[in-house]
């Protein structure tokens, strides 16, 4: 798999579900996910199959946070799973062949994740954050270094990251990046996909 850029995570957004899947779909964005964790099943399946009808055809893949039930009644491309979600291997029961990414929170998680061959894994939270109710320790640019070196898939850098500390993401090699707030808690959507869009292209 090769590495998609910009990693749109979708949780308790300002905008209207359609609305960013539906700019998603125009910016060429190629990874969407939902992690909804305080909907009911019914409200995320409504969701997701709203979201899975707007990116079907399109380069931009959706991505089911935890729930491989609820990725399988929506025909995500995608099912990402996290270190206290079920196993790939149970997993694999319900989604089949679908494409699986992997939470990872230290050095060690991420050569266990690796033994498992995901698609791609995501490593964090590099800085403090309160994206998640319960966030992890923060793991730094350091660490995050050492990620890059062995990982053989993609690695997607989450957690804490804003315009003011992208670049030094950025220097260390990273190509795949998460801003849950920065994209959730605004709205100007749309204008910020351009600015990360054109901030990447001046770094290649």
């Amino acid at each position: 798999m090769k590495d998609f850029g910009l990693y749109i995570i979708i949780t308790k957004p300002h905008s209207s579900y359609r609305s960013i899947a539906e700019s998603c779909v125009e910016q060429g964005v190629k990874m969407l996910q939902l992690r909804e964790k305080f909907l009911s099943d019914k409200e995320l399946i409504r969701i997701g199959k709203e979201i899975r009808a707007i990116t079907r055809g399109s380069e931009t893949s959706f991505v089911m946070n935890d729930r491989a039930d609820i990725a399988a009644i929506c025909d995500a491309d995608f099912l990402h799973l996290g270190q206290d979600d079920i196993s790939m291997e149970e997993a694999r029961n319900i989604v089949g062949d679908m494409k699986i990414g992997l939470s990872t929170h230290s050095i060690w998680q991420v050569k266990e994740a690796l033994a498992q061959k995901p698609d791609y894994i995501g490593f964090g939270p590099i800085y403090p954050t309160n994206a998640k109710a319960k966030p992890d320790q923060p793991v730094g640019v350091k660490e995050l270094k050492q990620v890059l070196d062995i990982a053989t898939v993609p690695v997607v850098a989450i957690g804490g990251i804003f315009p003011e500390n992208i670049q030094t993401i950025l220097s260390a090699g990273a190509k795949n990046i998460a801003m849950v707030r920065h994209f959730m808690q605004t709205d100007q959507f749309d204008q910020r996909i351009q600015e990360f869009t054109n901030l990447i292209s001046t770094k290649q």
